[in-house]
């Protein structure tokens, strides 16, 4: 029998999206985890990765197209099978030879955890399939382009067609967009253009090339691998890497723009999550296994990465981590992204620990050195504006979080201001939860050695 194709759930309150581009045409090879079509809603747009190996058949919905969520929008026959009458009766799409590009898929098995892990699990559609037009009109040919891409072209009023694109096979990414408009629009629409217009205040930075800094400690044993929290950097985990001993072998990674590593720009969680396998994949290649560690921001990415993952992850440990509700301080991380002084940071970095007197004149205005380029406050700010719209966590790891089978436990501090400690209250699953008193958001610095003994465990 032939696989079902089916549009997912986006986001939790998507009923219908619509289809924008097929990046395989009718007969065309797909490889399971593949790129198969892009969907839009009002909040979301994103890849749907195919569900199984073989040829591309019965197509009924072209790029345009409104579609009720759980609608199945094509077939996915296996290698021999033989291609019958379209299983829903519907007439398929004309049958065009899809490009060169189109030919060659790469397989990404771990697309469609990703998907789950940002939207949450897909909830089987009640709504029923919208009437679909009598005809259809497919374009195999459409340029290659991310869905962010396409809505930013979209929303400039441009066609895809004349934009140079820099991603892999040339698929046109957000920037290009970006960088046409700059080359062809004239000032005055550039103004007034969110695709192209600079960030609040005199700061513009621009994505550079790379991969994320990787850093390493030598030791006996299965590393740690240690994954920062949000606006810090792989320095941050010092007091702590003291408290476990000079004998741990470490691996350290940085998020983009943090750090060492190049300055991205990042559409979703589930693209940050998209980058950060990438980067362990790279910082584990000779290892069997690693424990994984991870505070805030990196704790939401421990916990993607984990179930992603499971077979290369010996056990996994979260400090305050994000991503188990949506509360969160978001004027306290904004105060600390956007200041540009160490008299204005300070009282913010007070804000993430239970002893505000800790956090000295001094200490502020190192911190405040490592924060002198206002690219850095720039690419930073626009993260939290992606990742916590409004105030408020969108992404969604409880169910990940139930799936870890590996030995788990959740460290949080009782006076923690920035994630509220009974969040970790919210997810079902077994695993050991530390509530530490006298200790806020940053419970591996302001109190190592207890953080250290638990991990240890």
């Amino acid at each position: 029998m032939p696989t079902e194709v089916i549009l997912p759930k986006v986001d939790m309150d998507m009923t219908h999206g619509t289809l924008a581009v097929w990046h395989v045409a009718e007969g065309g090879v797909v490889a399971k985890g593949a790129a198969l079509f892009d969907i839009e809603t009002d909040k979301a747009a994103m890849e749907v990765e195919s569900p199984a190996n073989g040829t591309l058949h019965h197509i009924t919905a072209a790029p345009g197209d409104k579609v009720a969520v759980g609608t199945v929008v094509a077939w996915i026959y296996a290698v021999g099978e033989d291609v019958g009458v379209d299983p829903n009766g519907v007439a398929s799409l004309p049958e065009t030879p899809p490009k060169a590009a189109d030919r060659t898929v790469l397989v990404q098995p771990e697309a469609a955890a990703l998907a789950e892990v940002a939207a949450g699990p897909q909830i089987a559609a009640q709504a029923q399939a919208v009437e679909q037009p009598q005809t259809h009109r497919f374009e195999p040919h459409s340029p290659r382009a991310t869905p962010a891409a396409r809505m930013a072209a979209r929303g400039a009023g441009i066609a895809l067609d004349g934009v140079p694109g820099s991603g892999p096979l040339g698929r046109v990414q957000r920037d290009d967009i970006a960088a046409f408009l700059q080359a062809v629009a004239p000032p005055d629409i550039l103004a007034d253009n969110p695709v192209v217009a600079p960030p609040a205040g005199p700061a513009i930075w621009a994505p550079e090339p790379g991969p994320l800094h990787i850093s390493r400690r030598n030791g006996d044993g299965v590393p740690i691998l240690m994954i920062h929290g949000f606006t810090a950097d792989s320095q941050s985990w010092a007091p702590l890497e003291k408290a476990l001993g000079a004998s741990r072998p470490l691996i350290r990674i940085d998020l983009p723009g943090h750090g060492k590593s190049p300055k991205r720009r990042v559409a979703s969680f589930a693209e940050l999550a998209r980058m950060m396998v990438d980067a362990f994949d790279d910082a584990t290649r000779d290892q069997d296994s690693v424990h994984l560690l991870g505070h805030s921001l990196g704790g939401a990415l421990a916990i993607a990465l984990a179930d992603i993952r499971a077979r290369r992850v010996a056990s996994l440990s979260l400090i305050a981590p994000a991503g188990l509700g949506p509360e969160i301080d978001a004027a306290t991380l904004m105060g600390i992204v956007r200041a540009s002084r160490a008299e204005s940071l300070a009282p913010w970095l007070r804000r993430l620990t239970a002893t505000p007197d800790a956090i000295t004149d001094g200490y502020a205005t190192a911190a405040m050195r490592a924060r002198q380029n206002p690219a850095l406050r720039a690419v930073q700010a626009d993260m939290a504006d992606t990742l916590f719209p409004d105030g408020v966590q969108p992404f969604d790891l409880r169910a990940a979080l139930a799936r870890a089978a590996m030995p788990t436990a959740i460290i949080w501090g009782r006076q923690d201001r920035i994630i509220p400690w009974q969040q970790a209250l919210a997810p079902n699953g077994d695993f050991a939860i530390h509530l530490m008193q006298g200790a806020g958001h940053i419970p591996h610095i302001e109190c190592p050695d207890r953080v250290a003994a638990i991990i240890a465990r």
